[in-house]
């Protein structure tokens, strides 16, 4: 029986689609900075709150977050087509530090964003005491 699809071919496929998935990763980390830096000039020269800058922190680590997990669909893609070893090695590692660099990543979202959390529902100093 013929292969449906030569190998080589199959491998050019998932090339292409590993390379659209990493740029969309970037794409996505990229307008995350862009929008987050403008969010920054606004928070530093309108509101010079300490608290704006945490939530611009926790909106740049939503989409370095999202990104990461693009840049890791495009890792398990690549072993899609039977690499070797020393490949399946690599590609183990590399996944394993954007792992963990999301793990901690999100870990730093909820963390920070209970916290903003719980200053937005403080009530305002005075308030209450008429």
């Amino acid at each position: 029986m013929r292969d449906l699809l030569p190998e080589e071919t199959l491998r050019e496929v998932v090339d292409l689609f590993v390379r659209l998935v990493e740029a969309a990763g970037a794409v996505v980390i990229f307008v995350g900075a862009v929008v987050a830096f403008a969010r920054f000039l606004v928070v530093a020269v309108r509101e010079r709150d300490a608290n704006g800058f945490v939530v611009v922190r926790l909106f740049l680590g939503r989409f370095l977050a999202l990104g990461l997990e693009f840049q890791l669909a495009g890792d398990i893609l690549r072993t899609a087509i039977t690499p070797s070893f020393t490949q399946i090695g690599q590609l183990a590692a590399i996944a394993a530090i954007r792992t963990a660099l999301n793990f901690f990543l999100n870990r730093e979202i909820e963390r920070e964003g209970r916290s903003v959390g719980e200053v937005a529902t403080r009530p305002a100093a005075g308030a209450g005491n008429g």
